[in-house]
Formats: structure tokens, sequence, C-alpha cells
């Protein structure tokens, strides 16, 4: 008798991904994404780039959509706190859906107080900028947000947010 053991979180984002056509993946790195980020550099289906910066992830991602490509800007919320400048000039202004994902470190029960303060700067960020964000807290909602938010973004041409929300990681 063999048991199959539902596909994770990784596996539906990937999947997800795959269904809306996200082939470029920028990224920097994050123990959190780490997983995810593997299973898309051995899938021929990805293209992924690994910038210095966050700032450059959504610039790239920014850059593929002009040029005809989906993609998705990949980090931590310490790493997404270097963003307000770049997002209020590029794809707030120009209407780039550029999407990110962010796992969301600095709240329940973390313990680096460069997180926790990072942390609370996440959510006011994304509404002062008026930026949609989804949170992905259980494994079986994964597919229906992230599907749900990519499809609202290229429709409507905005940068949108998926939230990694350690009630999915940290289990």
């Amino acid at each position: 008798m063999t048991t199959e053991t539902a596909p994770g979180w990784e596996d539906r984002l990937i999947a997800s991904f795959k269904r809306n056509n996200v082939r470029l993946i920028a990224y920097v790195p994050d123990k959190v994404l780490a997983k995810l980020i593997r299973k898309m550099e051995a899938d021929d289906f990805f293209t992924v780039l690994n910038p210095s910066r966050e700032e450059e992830a959504v610039s790239i991602v920014a850059g593929a959509w002009m040029g005809g490509m989906r993609g998705i800007a990949l980090m931590q919320t310490s790493g997404f706190a270097t963003l307000p400048n770049v997002l209020a000039s590029l794809p707030v202004v120009y209407q780039i859906p550029v999407l990110m994902l962010v796992s969301e470190r600095g709240t329940l029960g973390d313990h680096q107080l460069g997180q926790v303060m990072v942390c609370r700067t996440l959510h006011p960020i994304l509404d002062c900028l008026n930026i949609e964000k989804h949170s992905l807290e259980n494994v079986e909602d994964v597919e229906f947000i992230a599907d749900k938010t990519m499809q609202q973004a290229f429709s409507t041409q905005a940068p949108a947010a998926l939230i990694i929300s350690p009630k999915l990681f940290a289990r």
C-alpha cells in the first residue's frame, strides 16, 4: 500500500504560477522560500534569476512585463522594506502588474527584533500604495488565492502581493 501525500504549499504555488504563465522568477534568498526556489530552478518552465537586491527583482519583473513576459519577485519582509520608492515610482505609477511573494517574518513568535520592527511596516506600506495583498495561511487555499490575485493583477495591470504567513510555513 502506498501513501500519497497532498502537495505542499510550494507545489501548489508552482502549479498556480504555471496556470497563470508566470515564467520569470526573480528572488532574493530566504530560508522560508528556499524549497520553492530549488523546485523552480529545477523546472525548465521557469527562468530563475537571483539579483542582489529586492529593488532589482521588482525592476526585472517590471521590465519582463514590458517585454511580454510575466514574472514574480520573491523576498522576505525585511527585503520588502527597501521597496516603497521603487514601487511608488515604477509599477504603481505606470500600472505594471508586478507580483511579489513575501515571506512574512517578524511575527507570531519570531524573536529577531529587526524582523519584528520591519514586519510592522509591510501591510501599512502596501495599503498606502494601494497595492492589493492577500495572505497565504492554509495549504488548501494557496492555489485559489494565488490564482485570483494573479488574474486580478494582470487584468487590472496593478501590482499585487502574496504574503506567506507563518501559519503556512511554521508548522
